[in-house]
């Protein structure tokens, strides 16, 4: 668990240090914290959040890169009995508006390199850069009480309204996720991590991180992926294991120096956010790494199944088994059946499992079935030696370069231009991203893609602008006026498939 179970006993890096003081949790540029260290800069650190106001139950976002900073954050909110709220440094400065709206953040956090987003963001809590850490740093920690079951994590993903939402994950779901994975894969207190995946995905924080850290292990936070550096950094430092999304995985293996550079020290490496190539899982298997893909999302805290080093040569592009403390099966016709080969609706529970979004208690409701079964909205078969495989998306997600990308945000944007009539967003299979967007569009008026890819990113991430623009005359319909997506996806797989 990220804080205390009860008032005074201490938060999560002060228990770790009294098992381990003196070894290093968390490395960056040159700089290393011990967790003594780490310990003690959070409890300085939530006693600057409780001087600025910070109370139990409020939300305190941050925006930057990777940094040992989102860390003391992450448990110095924690300590406040408080709510931390990750937000994606790849977004405009209106879609983190929006979210600071959204989640209600009393205090926003953020690094330099974020200074300039959080100038075009709009309205604004108050605000605390990380340059100021050590200057403020000083005091007593609080001591509120935080449980198991309160919230300790805001986690926005994409909604197919067109409006993100956010996952709520209270403290048992992070130590239910983190002790999942320790049933599925060793960590140990000697073991070198490195975060590369954002530590505003789940993949960044719930896969290998917060495993490594519980066990003692020191992690280095890699501020922006680059594959030539993290494979120069993985022999320098005798990296042991990170976790990535299938298009790191891809951009290392392309790397000139991927040939040359000794990977020996990997003891295991996970991945997942969307299918893995199998031509690159046998790249990293070929080089002797011990790879393994895992699948989940952001309300399962994200495990909810994942390979194991037994099997992974023999299903290497499978979504593994069910975590130990996670159960799944199918949404049947009337009720809850057993996962099998015929691919159905997959269904999950729980103590990892989120119980709703912030502040849509609807959509909370609609996301379960049977009171307690989540619906993924992915379809999925289980072969008769209990590995899934995830066949299809029941929702129109496009899984770009591991980012969850709905055509309806799209769509919202697009449609705010005066000389757009309809439009729609498909995905299409891309070698490098896995999935690209591409949007049919029907005008009223001239209007040249130039105009129109201006509007969309400064309104829009840079991963969630389509790759590909196209003009028609009419969208394909059925008899209801709804799109047949199915019909545009066929047509931008013939027009845009990989060479």
């Amino acid at each position: 668990m990220i804080g205390p179970a009860n008032p005074g006993v201490g938060s999560w890096p002060a228990r770790r240090a009294r098992i381990s003081p003196d070894r290093t949790a968390l490395v960056q540029a040159g700089r290393t914290l011990t967790y003594s260290e780490l310990a003690h800069r959070v409890d300085r650190l939530a006693a600057v959040l409780a001087g600025l106001g910070v109370r139990r139950g409020d939300r305190v976002a941050y925006l930057g890169v990777n940094d040992i900073n989102v860390f003391e954050t992450l448990f110095a909110t924690a300590l406040c009995g408080a709510i931390f709220v990750p937000l994606n440094y790849r977004l405009s400065g209106t879609e983190i508006g929006y979210m600071l709206a959204d989640s209600g953040a009393s205090l926003l956090v953020h690094s330099a390199d974020a200074d300039e987003l959080v100038a075009s963001a709009g309205p604004l809590p108050p605000v605390l850069r990380t340059a100021d850490f050590d200057v403020q740093l000083a005091g007593e920690r609080p001591t509120a009480e935080v449980l198991l079951d309160d919230p300790c994590l805001l986690l926005y993903t994409s909604g197919t309204t067109g409006k993100p939402k956010a996952a709520v994950l209270t403290h048992a779901n992070l130590t239910w996720n983190t002790i999942n994975q320790l049933a599925h894969f060793d960590v140990l207190s000697t073991d070198r991590a490195l975060c590369i995946a954002p530590l505003f995905h789940c993949v960044g924080l719930g896969q290998i991180t917060l495993p490594t850290l519980f066990k003692g292990g020191s992690v280095e936070p890699v501020a922006r992926f680059d594959p030539g550096v993290v494979l120069a950094r993985i022999e320098q430092a005798r990296i042991t294991g990170f976790s990535a999304v299938p298009t790191m995985l891809q951009m290392m293996c392309q790397d000139p120096a991927w040939d040359t550079t000794d990977l020996s020290s990997l003891t295991c490496v996970l991945y997942g956010g969307s299918p893995v190539q199998e031509r690159v899982a046998r790249a990293w298997l070929d080089r002797g790494v011990r790879l393994l893909q895992g699948y989940g999302m952001t309300e399962a805290s994200p495990g909810v199944s994942m390979a194991t080093h037994d099997g992974t040569l023999g299903h290497p592009v499978s979504a593994g088994v069910a975590h130990f403390f996670t159960d799944i099966a199918a949404l049947g016709q009337d009720d809850v059946v057993t996962l099998g080969a015929q691919p159905a609706e997959l269904l999950v529970r729980g103590p990892n499992v989120f119980s709703g979004y912030w502040n849509r208690p609807q959509e909370s409701r609609d996301a379960f079935v049977a009171g307690e079964w989540f619906r993924t909205g992915d379809v999925v078969r289980v072969d008769d030696d209990g590995w899934a495989h995830v066949v299809d998306r029941v929702k129109d997600l496009i899984i770009s370069g591991g980012e969850n990308v709905y055509p309806a945000e799209i769509e919202a944007v697009i449609a705010q231009v005066d000389e757009v009539e309809s439009c729609a967003v498909v995905g299409v299979p891309d070698e490098r991203w896995g999935e690209a967007g591409v949007a049919y569009v029907v005008t009223r008026a001239e209007l040249g893609e130039t105009a129109l890819r201006e509007h969309l990113e400064a309104n829009l991430a840079r991963y969630k602008v389509p790759k590909h623009v196209v003009f028609v005359d009419t969208l394909p319909r059925n008899a209801t006026g709804k799109v047949r997506r199915v019909e545009l996806r066929a047509r931008a797989a013939v027009t845009f498939a990989p060479a």
